[in-house]
């Protein structure tokens, strides 16, 4: 098993500037970043900030999630080489259920694909 230690120790405020820049060189906006996080985690403008303040650690930010949306397993293909569906350890696939999110809005995709309601 891989160890995503470092991974999980860094700053969900050091990764969330890269979110935003991906999806603005594509003409996407802050906000629709903002609403794919509150969508896959339940946590709100007010929330957002607190962890960015607080540099809360990836583990932490969605460990602490107050709810992964129930249709985040439909969140399927593949991330950095790996397809998400088939990633065992939970943080870590929570982390790429968000970066694949991230990958469709900067590809064009719809926001209401992209949230599997």
């Amino acid at each position: 098993m891989k160890d995503y230690s470092r991974v999980y120790k860094m700053s969900f405020a050091s990764v969330y500037p890269h979110y935003i820049t991906k999806a603005e060189k594509k003409g996407k906006t802050k906000a629709e970043v903002d609403e794919i996080i509150f969508w896959l985690t339940g946590y709100d403008e007010k929330d957002l900030q607190r962890i960015l303040d607080e540099k809360t650690n990836l583990e932490t930010f969605f460990a602490e999630a107050p709810q992964l949306n129930p249709n985040a397993s439909k969140i399927t293909g593949v991330i950095c080489g790996y397809r998400v569906e088939d990633i065992e350890e939970q943080p870590m696939q929570k982390i790429r259920y968000l970066d694949k999110l991230i990958d469709e809005l900067a590809k064009g995709k719809k926001m209401e694909k992209i949230l599997r309601d």
